[in-house]
């Protein structure tokens, strides 16, 4: 087999959650590729009517698309060869919600800006070509750079109906 073949992977999550407590939920993830699982906990605070027992979900979102970009930056600097001796970012996750009376209210995303600072002795020209790999490596980001179709089902009478 050629050794410079393009490969491909899939990456399978599995999330299932269970609503506990007044806003609460409890999600079993596992990760398809190696088995792992973890409990999560999410829920809402008192506006929502949850308790804040937990962080709400927005918040595993952001720290999802920050841990993601860190994890590429480093994983890829060693590709890279581009040596780094630390990472940090700060995501800026904004959402506008409008409220109609007597309606739930609706959201669209306003924006995601992520501000990097890399501690490293390397040029410019090398850690702009980091980033834009790990850019291209962060599932998150990739996931929302672009348009995604999302598949709703609804259990009705043992029966599965798309919504």
């Amino acid at each position: 087999m050629n050794q410079n073949a393009v490969k491909t992977f899939d990456v399978v999550i599995q999330a299932t959650g269970k609503a506990v407590g007044k806003m609460r939920n409890e999600v079993t993830v596992v990760l398809g590729n190696d088995g792992g699982t973890f409990e999560m906990a999410t829920d809402e605070g008192p506006m929502h009517g949850g308790e804040s027992s937990a962080p709400p979900p927005l918040a595993y979102f952001a720290t999802g698309l920050t841990a993601c970009l860190m994890t590429q930056i480093r994983a890829f600097s060693k590709r890279l060869k581009i040596p780094i001796n630390d990472v940090s970012v700060v995501a800026k996750c904004h959402w506008r919600g409008t409220m109609i009376p007597g309606e739930p209210y609706e959201t669209e995303p306003i924006g995601f800006d992520l501000d990097i600072d890399i501690d490293s002795d390397a040029d410019l020209n090398d850690l702009t070509h980091l980033i834009s790999t790990a850019k291209k490596g962060c599932f998150i980001e990739q996931t929302l750079g672009q348009t995604n179709t999302i598949g709703h089902r609804l259990k009705f009478q043992d029966k599965w109906v798309e919504i």
